[in-house]
């Protein structure tokens, strides 16, 4: 019975995987079979009641309605008013205009003005965004979207305001400060490696790093650090802000007072240096980014305010009363996505636009997310289900029978398979981060450093998500070519999984 049991609980992820890898059916689809098929599993393969069913699946729902529906919705929102009101395009004026180096833009638009995308907004943004502008910069579109998917791998760890991390929290019931540090520790030799990796994929030789390895070490370093001391002072809700801004200023700085002696360009190409001495309108530059500094601010503000934290602005309530159920705490006040709405709302104003108007950027966004809504419900309430009736136990025991102490090792290969099927790290860490945290358990490894490495291991599962490699299409005007943006990121993530597992394994029994 014991193996009939493992084989029924890994029946939902096998759908999942080959419902999304293999037939490519719609996320929100396979989502809602796999759901079914958990549900049928769990009552008459697991003896889960009826009842701790249904209070499994409620606490699913207020989870995925709050914090991470929030958050994906505000996100998007605040994106929304940004090209809507017009601030997006002076956005793309400035970051465009700061060098002609084709290997400084690539540093400038896909790594550091995408990892802040990534950041504060994520939906896919931090791909769509710089891939376009690349492309009408004069980047041939297979390269520029290879380059953002590339790119979009560090910050999606932490996210939108640190919703991961946050989220993964939450399922496992580690301490939030560990698992940040841990991903974030995890995450720095990558970090300082990426501007290297991408600088060789526009270039395609690592001979013409010469001339930009000052600055790619910089604004790498720049990042790991502004990550890493932003999680230890300050949370994980900042983390890829700082990092990512602070590698901006850096490259920004670096372009400005040691400019590349010998521009490097695509064959046949002329520099352009009117763009770059441009001078910045700044009162528009501050109207631009407004929504992206009140968040700043407002998160700023909030960690003096310690009462935000408390009732009422912080709830707390139990919805699954069997084995292993605790409550679940909603922080309404201080919510990522409450910092995002409200930023969204004051930063359209400052740019211009009407309530009206605004309101309707708000029905337009949440048009945009039905899918999303849809996917996100199923996948959280699957997740639970499948941990309260002992469904991820028995794939975590198996996990630790077959592998034994060399489980670090294809533990972030778990992470990143979780990405690759829903095609965000919070999905992922709902799938398998309890799994992770069971696994470790049993094996004797500390818990927070293999839940971690389901984070740092998901960011690598980014670059081939059908869902991001979908956007990275469609903003550079290259549908149907999928598979040749697949081909191209694929190797990249192999490796990143190998040296990420070679990692994990090095300090899990510490």
């Amino acid at each position: 019975m014991d193996a009939v049991k493992i084989i029924l609980a890994f029946i939902p992820l096998a759908w999942l995987l080959y419902s999304l890898g293999k037939i490519r059916m719609p996320a929100y689809k396979a989502g809602i079979i796999a759901l079914l098929l958990t549900y049928v599993i769990a009552f008459w393969g697991f003896e889960m009641k009826t009842v701790p069913i249904l209070q499994a699946s409620l606490e699913g729902v207020m989870l995925a309605l709050f914090p991470i529906l929030w958050v994906i919705v505000s996100a998007l929102f605040v994106y929304n008013v940004t090209v809507e009101t017009g601030s997006m395009e002076q956005i793309k004026h400035m970051l465009s205009g700061i060098s002609p180096d084709r290997r400084i833009q690539s540093l400038i638009l896909a790594f550091a003005f995408g990892g802040f995308l990534e950041a504060v907004a994520g939906f896919g943004t931090a791909v769509a965004i710089p891939a376009g502008i690349l492309a009408a910069m004069g980047f041939n579109p297979l390269l520029a979207a290879t380059l953002c998917l590339i790119a979009n791998t560090i910050p999606v760890a932490f996210g939108v305001l640190g919703i991961p991390i946050i989220t993964l929290s939450q399922v496992t019931g580690l301490p939030l400060a560990s698992l940040a540090l841990y991903t974030a520790v995890q995450l720095i030799p990558f970090i300082v490696l990426l501007p290297f990796v991408l600088v060789f994929a526009v270039t395609g030789s690592f001979k013409n790093i010469k001339g930009v390895a000052g600055v790619s070490v910089a604004s790498g370093a720049a990042f790991a650090l502004g990550q890493t001391f932003t999680t230890i002072y300050m949370g994980p809700e900042l983390a890829a802000v700082v990092g990512s801004l602070a590698s901006l200023a850096v490259i920004v700085a670096w372009a400005k007072l040691l400019p590349v002696r010998k521009i490097w360009l695509f064959d046949g190409e002329k520099a352009d240096f009117d763009r770059v001495n441009t001078k910045i309108d700044m009162p528009a530059a501050i109207r631009a980014w407004s929504p992206y500094l009140f968040i700043l601010g407002i998160i700023i503000v909030m960690r003096f305010i310690p009462a935000l934290n408390d009732y009422p602005f912080t709830l707390k309530k139990q919805f699954y009363f069997g084995p292993d159920g605790k409550p679940l705490s909603f922080q309404l006040a201080t919510g990522a996505g409450t910092v995002l709405f409200i930023s969204a709302v004051l930063g359209g104003l400052v740019q211009g636009a009407s309530i009206i108007k605004i309101s309707a950027m708000l029905m337009h966004t949440l048009k945009q997310l039905y899918k999303t809504i849809v996917t996100v419900l199923s996948i959280v309430i699957l997740a639970k289900v499948m941990g309260y009736s002992g469904m991820t136990g028995s794939i975590a025991s198996t996990l630790a029978a077959v592998s034994g102490r060399l489980y670090p090792l294809v533990a972030p290969l778990i992470g990143a398979l979780g990405t690759f099927l829903t095609g965000s790290d919070t999905s992922s860490n709902v799938l398998f981060g309890n799994l992770q945290s069971q696994t470790a358990a049993q094996l004797g490894m500390s818990r927070e450093w293999i839940a971690a490495a389901n984070a740092s291991g998901a960011t690598a599962g980014k670059m081939i998500s059908p869902q991001s490699i979908s956007i990275a299409t469609a903003a550079t005007g290259l549908s149907g070519n999928e598979g040749r943006i697949l081909s191209s990121t694929l190797k990249y993530c192999i490796i990143y999984v190998a040296l990420m597992g070679i990692l994990t394994l090095a300090f899990a029994f510490r």
